[in-house]
């Protein structure tokens, strides 16, 4: 019974991360989870935990092909946030909440001002700046305390 409970969670896991950026796509109101994933890629470097690496990779990729969003931008962000800012987070051991919500903060941030740069260097409209990015990176700031 634990093996199937174990397969049937990492069938949910894998699910996910095959077809939520697709929904996404479709009904344009759901979350990204950008930061999340980002946080789960930094957590799978800092801890050596493939498998973490492989699903945020997995995700990242599929959001940018299913959203016509420049390629590899997720990742570049991701790690410039772990190269310049996650060392100086981890000062924080004491805050178990404090890491994770800086950390997705600093990855939207960084991602959406990167996509506001590629977007003005190469003339481009990716993503219409309203409230519904807002909404997205209050969703991730919350799921990252709830994980």
């Amino acid at each position: 019974m634990k093996l199937m409970m174990r397969l049937f969670f990492w069938f949910l896991i894998t699910a996910f991360i095959l077809f939520y950026p697709m929904l996404i796509s479709f009904y344009v109101f759901l979350p990204l989870f950008v930061g999340v994933m980002g946080y789960i890629f930094i957590e799978g470097i800092d801890k050596g935990k493939w498998v973490n690496i492989l699903l945020s990779l997995v995700y990242f990729v599929n959001l940018e092909v299913n959203l016509s969003l420049p390629f590899f931008l997720i990742l570049i962000s991701v790690l410039i946030v772990y190269m310049l800012f996650y060392s100086t987070l981890t000062h924080l051991k004491k805050c178990k909440v404090c890491i994770p919500l800086l950390t997705v903060l600093l990855i939207d941030v960084v991602y959406l001002g990167m996509l506001l740069a590629y977007d003005f260097i190469f003339g481009t409209s990716s993503i219409v700046l309203d409230t519904i990015l807002l909404y997205s990176l209050v969703v991730d700031l919350l799921v990252v305390v709830v994980l």
